[in-house]
């Protein structure tokens, strides 16, 4: 079977950091198979990339996947390798992927990496998406297993974002928003079943609390209003979104990753 590696990055597109990612690995691992899962994740937003990767994190091959969001590099965190559901996770130890090994089914085993043996030398403090995931990505398809790149790191001492919650009260759902897209559609933590639960179908109008009180149609998808209107529905990953058509929901409504959203039916 072609080994698969998959690659998440704040890296952008406008520079070479992406293609001396893969240059690397093909040095290494001419074999394998790169998926570029994004590399436009907000730079250092961690939240974003994690968020990303769970929601992806079921569709991609089993494999080696790295993440390499990571503001703190050249500085106190580890790097990480970590067993999944069949998988292998690299990245630093900072939560970026701590929601992707719960979709995974929960860590397994949790390794340092911190073998030099396994590096490319000479090791930029600045660049370990090049100079240490990628060439221990490449070896791992080798036959390299990541008991071997370092130290076991005890399950609990890996570090965890805080998993999005909602929460059902009478009337009403509670959540918060999870991540903004490049086009501006705001994902809550609020999930559809939750607003089946409530009697709320799609065709209805839903009551939305964010510091003031709107009244949105909920709909299947944002084309099926008109375009600048407001419209809730449920995305790809099953949770509620609120979007503008042809326009930018967080930038109109004030909505970053992490406010508080209540949504409730209307009479």
């Amino acid at each position: 079977m072609t080994p698969v590696i998959t690659l998440l990055t704040d890296y952008g597109l406008e520079d070479g950091y992406v293609a001396a990612c893969h240059g690397v690995i093909a040095g290494i691992a001419p074999e394998a198979r790169v998926i570029d899962v994004c590399h436009l994740i907000p730079a250092g937003d961690v939240r974003r990339g994690a968020a990303v990767l769970a929601q992806t994190i079921p569709y991609l091959p089993q494999g080696i996947h790295i993440g390499a969001v990571d503001p703190g590099a050249g500085g106190a965190r580890r790097a990480v390798a970590v067993e999944a559901g069949g998988r292998v996770f690299i990245g630093p130890d900072n939560g970026l992927l701590s929601w992707a090994l719960h979709a995974s089914g929960g860590a397994r085993a949790a390794y340092e990496i911190s073998n030099a043996d396994h590096f490319l030398h000479p090791v930029s403090p600045t660049f370990h998406g090049r100079d240490v995931f990628s060439p221990v990505a490449g070896r791992l398809c080798g036959g390299l297993r990541p008991a071997d790149l370092g130290p076991e790191v005890p399950l609990a001492r890996l570090v965890t974002l805080p998993e999005p919650t909602s929460l059902l009260r009478e009337g009403s759902v509670e959540g918060e928003v999870v991540s903004v897209d490049r086009y501006g559609n705001t994902q809550l933590s609020i999930a559809a079943g939750d607003l089946q639960a409530l009697g709320v179908r799609v065709g209805d109008t839903l009551g939305v609390w964010l510091g003031r009180q709107l009244a949105l149609p909920y709909r299947e998808t944002y084309a099926a209003v008109p375009p600048g209107e407001l419209v809730a529905f449920a995305d790809s990953a099953g949770l509620i979104a609120i979007a503008v058509n042809s326009g930018d929901a967080a930038q109109r409504l004030g909505l970053p990753p992490g406010a508080h959203v209540r949504l409730s039916p209307t009479p």
